[in-house]
């Protein structure tokens, strides 16, 4: 299971790049949402897949789940949640403001 979430993990990885790469502001954004969500599935499997009781420790409890993958999953989707929602704010107003949402006209480039 760890294998294929991996898996998942790197193509959410590589797609991310891919879209980062592009010309257009929206898929800039639509990346770094998805590089995001491939650092939550590669902690969650760094953490381990593995099922057990709940993260309580009482006596007789050999067997528990580790909390920390799920705490630093859920604090890296409330950053991330943020980080997005300036980006899109900035996207947002460069377009209105520019009227192109092309990254080589909003450089300036000479090779239109």
């Amino acid at each position: 299971m760890e294998f294929i979430i991996s898996i998942l993990a790197g193509i959410l990885f590589t797609t991310g790049i891919y879209n980062i790469l592009q010309k257009q502001l929206l898929r800039i954004v639509i990346g770094t949402g998805l590089i995001s969500h491939a650092a939550h599935l590669f902690i969650l499997t760094m953490g381990g897949l593995k099922g057990g009781q709940p993260p309580v420790l009482e006596s007789g409890i050999t067997e528990y789940t580790d909390p920390l993958p799920q705490a630093l999953i859920l604090t890296s989707i409330v950053i991330s949640f943020g980080v997005t929602s300036v980006v899109l704010v900035l996207a947002y107003r460069t377009i209105n403001e520019n009227d192109s949402d092309n990254m080589e006209q909003l450089r300036g480039s000479e090779y239109e």
